[in-house]
């Protein structure tokens, strides 16, 4: 199992914040008998009106190497990897990447990057990691 991110702990108080009950830490999928996944977090909660539950798992990452490319190669591959497995195993739990505000701002906006989050379905979760707030849910 991978060391935990940086951010960990403050994604997982954000999520709670958020109104998210946090049901594994790390949420571990099985991948056709190849490997297992370990995913940073899954989280559940209530949705009322609908009178069922929404559950999400959450891969954090902070971006703080050398090379955002590279980061971001490793990022969407890691994604796409956890996507397939949880798609199998769990096929109501959606996926997202966890990526600092300043990191989204600086980068996730470029043109380049905005093609590549739309041509591959990131859902991507914001948190600032100061107030340990989510400050955007991009699907």
């Amino acid at each position: 199992m991978a060391a935990k991110d940086i951010f960990h702990g403050i994604v997982k108080n954000a999520l709670q914040k958020d109104g998210w009950k946090i049901t594994h830490d790390p949420l571990t999928i099985p991948a056709s008998g190849v490997t297992t996944y370990y995913i940073d977090l899954g989280a559940e909660r209530i949705i009322a009106a609908q009178k069922g539950e929404e559950k999400i798992a959450v891969e954090i990452k902070s971006f703080i190497g050398l090379s955002f490319a590279t980061e971001f190669h490793q990022a969407l591959g890691q994604f796409n990897n956890y996507l397939v497995a949880l798609e199998e195993e769990e096929p109501d739990r959606v996926l997202f990447l966890a990526v600092p505000s300043e990191v989204y701002d600086t980068y996730f906006e470029t043109r380049h990057i905005k093609k590549v989050i739309e041509r591959f379905s990131l859902h991507l979760l914001v948190f600032d990691p100061e107030s340990e707030n989510i400050v955007l849910w991009k699907m």
